[in-house]
Formats: C-alpha cells, structure tokens, sequence
C-alpha cells in the first residue's frame, strides 16, 4: 500500500551542532495529524547531538522553544518514549527498517553538507515500499500540526506532483513570511527570490500562481514524490550547501509538476547553523558556498554564461573588500578560484 493511500509521509532532517533546534522540531512533528516516519541525520557533529535526541526520544530530555510565542507547537511534551534506532551510514546496507520503529538515528560518519545528509535520510526512508512522499526539512523549523496532512494530499491530489513546497514563515517574525512555496531565479544574476518574502502571513495569495511561478521550492521544506526520486535522482551532493534545491528543479524541468501545499504552515529559523540570517550580513563561510555553488550551478547547466558570473563574483568580491569585509572578500576569492574554504 502506497503512503499516499496509508497516509504516512517520511521526513528527513540534517542535523550538524544543533541538537536543541532538532528537539524543538521532532516535538512538533510527532504532533502531526498523520503518522510521520522521521529520519535524522547527523552531519559529524561536535556536540554529541545524537545523544541528546536519544535521550529527548527516551523521555529523559526536553525541547525548549527557541521563543517563548511558538511554545505551542512543542509544548507540552509528547508521550515518551519514541520507538528509536540508531546506528551508522555505513551499517545501513546489512539493516531492514523496523515498521514500529518512528525515529531512526543515523551518524553520516562525516559532514557530507545539505545533500549528501538528506541523500543518506532518502536511501533509508526509499527502503520502506509503503511511503511514496518524502519530506526534507531543516532542522531549525517547526511545523504546524496538520502540515504533514497537507503536503500529503497536495502530493496525491497533483497530476506528476515531483516536488511540492508549503508556507515557510520566519520563527521569530511568525507574523511574515519568508517564502510561499518557493523562489524565483533570475539567470542573468544568479539571484532567488521568495515568493511573497516579507509580506504579512495574513496577506491574500492565489496558490495556483504560485505555483507557476515557482522556479524552485525552498530547501527549508521541499517534499518529493518515489517517482521523482527514481527518475530525477538523489541531490547532487557536490554542492555541499546552497543551490540543491535549484540544481535539483533544473533536472526535473518539463518532467514532474512542482505543486503548493498551501495548507502546510512551516515556521524557519533561517540560517543558524551557517550563518546566513537573511539579513545580507552573511558569514565567510556561507559566501563562499554560496558563490562555489552558484559557479558550479551555471557550468552544469548554461556553461556558455559562466565567464559573466565570474565576472559577478570578482565584483562582489572587490565590493565586499572596499566596505570593509576583507574576510568575506577573501571567501569569494578562494572560490571564485576554486580553493578549499
């Protein structure tokens, strides 16, 4: 039986040095309207964060909301303990899933980045037969209890639905939102934007017009069907961060529809873990994958625009070096030039 007509939905999460934020959202996603099957991975992380979610699944630890206004969405506390397994990447090959098992653990043995960690969470979950739509989310969201329902339906309601986004709005800001289903792209710049970014959660949209406009969905919540996955393929985990998403809807072009579950309300953190807040204050590090990605985006898919984006590069690099940013310079340089960060 398909997960469509069961009503599971796997979930996969990338965790790396943010166990608390992980909590928080396992809290709410087991407070979803439809059972949910979660993968967590771990991207080789300092801080022991599979130990903390073991002990948050065993009932001995707690999720505390990051801001005391989204405490619904996690609080109180589910019953505990959550069925668990934990185990390694490289364990995976020899193991059968569990069906009682709702939480599997897996230690990347790595920072495989974005994709390679959402890869690893995919090939567990695409061992299960009875779950045809997969959801990956970042670990520092919370999602509204009927979510999961949501993108379900939207999935099984959308003739070829391959990849579907929901509702991104900012935690902090919950009143805004950060993205409606996606992100146009403007291939002259090499520039997203989302979807109704800014405008208030309350504001009018038509989610037919969304979805046409929509270029790529948001990697903070991006749901894909099996058929998608076996036609399009897993990630391309070269990108290590950034651009995924994008790399991933310019395979799909013209094969599988990209649905709007806009009855799926997801609340983002935006950007902890790599320092790109949104602010256009962006971390060295998060610069210089952004540019990395965005050079190796353009050379796989319009190759004959790739001397104006490093053109682009070099400018914002001399333009970050002339308003006093000579660390964000120097990461724009190093990959511009294809140098390790």
């Amino acid at each position: 039986m398909s997960g469509a007509r069961s009503g599971e939905i796997g979930i996969v999460l990338v965790n790396w040095n943010r166990w608390q934020d992980s909590i928080e959202c396992l809290e709410s996603m087991f407070r979803s309207t439809i059972p949910v099957r979660v993968v967590v991975v771990d991207n080789a992380s300092s801080d022991n964060s599979l130990d903390h979610i073991a002990a948050w699944a065993a009932g001995t630890a707690a999720a505390v909301p990051a801001a005391a206004a989204m405490a619904g969405y996690s609080q109180p506390p589910m019953r505990k303990p959550i069925a668990c397994e934990r185990f390694t990447a490289a364990d995976m090959a020899g193991r059968r899933p569990d069906p009682a098992v709702r939480l599997t653990l897996i230690d990347s043995g790595g920072n495989l980045g974005f994709a390679g960690g959402n890869n690893v969470g995919l090939r567990w979950l695409l061992a299960q037969p009875q779950l045809d739509t997969f959801w990956l989310l970042n670990n520092d969201t919370v999602i509204d209890r009927n979510a999961a329902a949501a993108v379900q339906h939207r999935m099984a309601a959308t003739d070829r639905a391959g990849m579907c986004g929901t509702v991104v709005r900012y935690y902090h800001r919950p009143d805004r939102v950060q993205a409606l289903n996606g992100s146009t792209f403007d291939i002259w710049t090499g520039r997203s934007r989302g979807i109704g970014m800014g405008q208030p959660a309350k504001a009018p949209f038509d989610p037919l017009k969304v979805a046409r406009e929509t270029d790529f969905v948001l990697g903070a919540s991006i749901a894909v069907s099996r058929a998608f996955l076996d036609a399009i393929g897993p990630m391309d985990e070269g990108y290590f961060l950034y651009y995924e998403e994008l790399d991933w809807a310019w395979r799909n072009r013209g094969r599988f529809a990209i649905a709007f579950a806009h009855g799926a309300v997801v609340f983002h953190k935006e950007g902890g873990s790599i320092g790109s807040s949104g602010t256009g204050d962006r971390s060295a590090f998060s610069e210089y994958w952004l540019a990395r990605s965005r050079l190796r985006f353009i050379a796989r898919h319009r190759v004959i625009l790739w001397p104006w984006y490093w053109l682009l590069t070099a400018a914002a690099a001399a333009a970050r070096l002339l308003r006093g940013r000579p660390a964000r310079a120097a990461a724009l340089l190093r990959a511009l030039f294809g140098l390790k960060y």
